[in-house]
């Protein structure tokens, strides 16, 4: 998703087991300096022998006598440099509003509150991303980088208890990512994200799909729409709809039934998403064109609930972007 978490691919655009072994390996050997000085044997105990329970109870006994050292002066010391604590570069009554008029356009999806952490793995197993992108925590979790990966697992459970249901979801979260941070205005370690998601099983010629891809535009867009009528602007939208060759048509059908403004289209070759993907962009009030929302199809589900026929679709947009980057000029007020 925005500023997404995504690996580079092979020449067919998979990510294989192999890939992901083979990189995981070079990087091993690469931080070899890590296991310096340990027992023969102990990082693969770690790894691989201990059971979960017993290792995430032996890491709690690490991170406690660690906590317990340290002295007040370094937790000021890690406030002023650590990218990870930093407080948010936009004001927190700014977001909530930005957030509020989100929620309201997206008021025919359910709004759920996600936990600040997910399961272990859910953005590397799903999203094809490394978990050296995430911040991994202990007792089988990692803070939450990516929620439309979460609300995937959402979806799930709720398509297994009611299989003929379409779920709809709508969030507003604060992610943390690992990775590096873009050297752009608006781009941090921690940033907040609002994302909507819809998943049902596929109905007769790609009918689910079409409709659902076609509601998260015109929903973003109508988004947009409230925010300009509250001290916000985005001039000069631009609507891709990207599609693989063997879904163009369902790409085409998707673009002809967004109604405003033009839709353009192009080819998607990237395979992190499920043959279609979409993107609105705008000019920021410092003239520079921003990839503000975007969004797609995904297997996720499908995978999640074991039927090919399950189908997701997730789109989010960068709402502290929206914050920081798009509020509209004021006149300037001149006294008598």
């Amino acid at each position: 998703m925005l500023c997404d978490l995504r690996q580079p691919e092979n020449g067919d655009g998979h990510e294989s087991r192999a890939d992901r072994r083979v990189a995981y390996e070079m990087t091993d050997r690469s931080r070899q300096w890590i296991t310096a000085g340990l027992p023969p044997g102990a990082l693969d105990a770690l790894k691989e022998t201990l059971s979960p329970s017993r290792l995430w109870s032996l890491l709690l006994e690490v991170v406690e006598a660690r906590a317990a050292a340290r002295p007040a002066a370094v937790l000021a010391e890690q406030w002023d440099r650590d990218r990870f604590v930093q407080a948010s570069l936009v004001d927190q009554r700014r977001l909530i509003e930005v957030d509020r008029h989100l929620l309201a356009a997206a008021s025919h999806f359910d709004s759920i509150e996600l936990s600040p952490v997910a399961p272990l793995g859910v953005c590397s197993l799903l999203g094809r991303a490394s978990q050296n992108k995430m911040l991994s925590a202990l007792r089988g979790t990692e803070v939450v980088a990516d929620p439309t990966n979460v609300l995937a697992l959402e979806c799930a459970r709720r398509l297994r208890r009611d299989p003929a249901s379409v779920v709809r979801l709508a969030t507003s979260h604060r992610c943390v990512r690992a990775q590096e941070i873009p050297k752009l205005p608006g781009f941090s370690a921690h940033f907040r994200m609002f994302c909507l998601v819809s998943a049902g099983v596929e109905r007769q010629n790609h009918g689910l799909v079409v409709e659902a891809v076609a509601d998260h535009v015109v929903t973003m867009l109508e988004a947009l729409d409230r925010l300009e009528t509250h001290g916000f602007a985005f001039p000069d939208r631009r609507v891709t709809v990207l599609a693989s060759p063997a879904k163009a048509e369902i790409g085409d059908r998707i673009a002809a039934a967004i109604p405003r403004p033009a839709v353009s289209r192009a080819v998607l070759e990237h395979r992190y998403y499920d043959g279609l993907r979409f993107q609105i962009a705008a000019r920021s009030s410092e003239g520079a064109e921003i990839p503000l929302v975007d969004g797609g199809t995904f297997d996720w589900v499908a995978k999640l609930t074991s039927n090919r026929r399950a189908r997701y679709i997730a789109s989010a947009i960068g709402s502290q972007l929206v914050a920081l980057l798009f509020r509209a000029e004021r006149p300037a007020v001149h006294d008598d």
